[in-house]
């Protein structure tokens, strides 16, 4: 059997080929809603990258090393280092939320749901466990088309949002859950409220590829229009701008709307914008 140091070695000989298949997650997409680290990231493929967990190692020195190998993005080690502490110690609802999280970002969304519904036994306040595991049924309605988990995913985050009603994410992920379900007005009351806690909000999204993550081409442009009118609204008028254009680019149908959207008035006195919709940013082929 090959040791966790050679399968090291093989990472680094086949980085190229993983900077490929990194690049095939991120349109894939996983969402990346908050700077909080115990909240969700990208990470890369599952592979051992460390040393296993010393059996002599304490609760505490476990729980560094799974933070630390969590935040180089080793889901699969770190998940190693938490369980070893569950082993010696039964584990807590934050450890058990770690552990989802490790498990969502590799994609193995059955046993993410599992242990994060031990979280959330736990601890049924665990604001951060009830958003992650509305997480896992989001990614299961993407991935199994299916508007029964979208649901899911919405009751999870409306009981996030009843313990903490000020967290950008919670808002911005069930957002996502209602646009996924073509429920637009209600994605974008949560997109504007959203926005109300996090300004930065969607230009981190945007780079973490969220868009990507919708259903289809036609909900992202759409999704990028709204975020459009919600900065256009708020008069942040380079950010409306440049989600105006991306719209344009993904193919939002109904981009003449634009020219009678009440939120769009004060934009539409600028010149940019009859720059922006006299050159008619052609659409970027899927």
């Amino acid at each position: 059997m090959l040791s966790r140091k050679l399968f090291g070695s093989i990472a680094v000989t086949l980085s190229g080929i993983f900077v490929i298949v990194l690049l095939a997650l991120a349109s894939l997409g996983v969402p990346v809603f908050a700077q909080n680290p115990d909240q969700l990231q990208v990470g890369p493929p599952p592979i051992h990258r460390a040393e296993p967990p010393a059996p002599g190692a304490s609760v505490e020195e476990l729980e560094k090393r799974g933070d630390e190998l969590r935040a180089e993005k080793a889901y699969l080690d770190a998940a190693d280092y938490y369980a070893a502490i569950i082993r010696k110690s039964g584990g807590s609802a934050s450890l058990f939320n770690k552990v989802g999280i490790c498990q969502l970002q590799m994609r193995r969304y059955s046993e993410a749901r599992k242990i994060l519904e031990r979280a959330v036994k736990k601890d049924p306040q665990f604001a951060d466990a009830l958003n992650n595991l509305g997480v896992v049924y989001y990614e299961l309605g993407i991935e199994h088309r299916s508007s029964r988990d979208f649901g899911r995913a919405i009751r999870m985050y409306d009981r996030a949002i009843a313990i903490n009603d000020d967290a950008a994410s919670y808002y911005n992920n069930r957002g996502a859950a209602y646009f996924a379900r073509k429920d637009y007005d209600r994605g974008a009351h949560d997109y504007a409220l959203a926005l109300q806690y996090d300004p930065d909000i969607f230009e981190r999204t945007s780079r973490g590829g969220v868009q990507a993550m919708l259903p289809s081409p036609e909900d992202r442009a759409r999704y990028e229009y709204v975020v459009a009118k919600i900065y256009a609204k708020a008069g942040e008028t380079e950010r409306s701008l440049h989600f105006l254009r991306k719209a344009m680019e993904d193919g939002y149908k109904d981009i003449a709307n634009v020219y009678k959207d009440n939120e769009f008035s004060a934009l539409r006195k600028d010149p940019r914008f009859a720059e922006l919709m006299a050159a008619k940013p052609p659409s970027i082929p899927e």
